[in-house]
């Protein structure tokens, strides 16, 4: 009896850093295909790894989604849910995960064609959520999210085959240049750096506090930057980045007294769906890397 062996693309969590060059399209619709993004936005996304939209969501609609982020926040049962991620230092709430499905406001925010029809059109397929959550980072010390690729979480620890995913974070709050804003490495997303070391299990208690494995070496991030530089991310409430899933992010603390909060979804190719994962023990929970792969409608 023999056992099929599966094809990694993106080697991982291994003994030493490794880069491999990008095995996927960026954009994966046929030239010309419908959507609400323009052929030149579209060739922008390709080049860079993100787009940005200067109003997706009107100020009315802002207020709707920052009172129910407000209201998540502040519920004791969603406090004490294993869907809410605290802060180590303050105990306040950093993300309340899976937000579609305990929140109907922001279930509709999913299936809005603003959101959903753009994740279509990159991917070129039905999608489902992957992921959805609420990032709070209130003023006065919420800590950032280090430098990393999100495909090389959900491919090595979720069993994401290939980089047919795309993320959308929407402002909530306004994104100021000093307030903890996202930075990306433009172009990063062409290259694959497959992270040092193990994957320890139940990894993701520790790492949606404070990213350890799979974080890059100060050299592999030193020589990313000075070859791509690094574009920070500020605009009103109600604007949105789409970014590619194998784009190189992060963001620093907020020490300011101004809120940065975001709604932020993962939408996935229908015809990417999680297998096992690729370097990790164990799945994560569903609630951050679904097994529910109906499409959004």
């Amino acid at each position: 009896m023999t056992t099929e062996v599966r094809a990694d693309l993106y080697p991982s969590r291994g003994a030493a850093e490794m880069t491999t060059p990008r095995q996927d399209p960026v954009i994966w619709s046929a030239p010309g295909a419908p959507g609400p993004i323009s052929a030149k936005d579209l060739q922008g996304y390709e080049h860079d790894g993100f787009l940005t939209v200067d109003q997706l969501i009107t100020p009315d609609e802002v207020a709707v989604y920052r009172a129910e982020l407000d209201r998540l926040v502040a519920d004791p049962l969603i406090r004490a849910d294993e869907r809410s991620i605290v802060e180590k230092q303050s105990q306040n709430v950093r993300s309340v995960f899976e937000v579609h499905r305990i929140s109907e406001v922001f279930a509709g925010l999913v299936r809005d064609e603003r959101v959903v029809g753009r994740a279509r059109q990159i991917l070129g397929s039905d999608v489902y959520v992957h992921q959805s959550r609420i990032n709070v980072k209130p003023g006065f010390g919420a800590s950032g999210f280090y430098w990393h690729s999100d495909f090389e979480t959900w491919h090595a620890e979720d069993g994401l085959p290939n980089m047919r995913t795309v993320s959308v974070s929407i402002a909530l709050t306004e994104n100021f240049d000093t307030n903890g804003g996202l930075m990306i490495m433009p172009g990063s997303h062409k290259t694959f750096l497959g992270c040092a070391g193990e994957t320890p299990k139940d990894n993701y208690k520790k790492s949606l506090q404070m990213q350890d494995a799979g974080t890059p070496s100060d050299e592999a991030l030193t020589k990313m930057a000075d070859r791509h530089g690094i574009r920070l991310f500020t605009g009103k409430a109600g604007s949105a980045t789409w970014f590619d899933c194998n784009a190189m992010h992060g963001s620093g603390d907020n020490i300011t007294p101004y809120a940065r909060s975001n709604v932020f979804i993962v939408f996935n190719s229908v015809e990417n769906t999680a297998q096992e994962p690729f370097a990790a023990p164990i799945r994560r929970p569903e609630f951050i890397g679904a097994r529910d792969f109906t499409p959004v409608k």
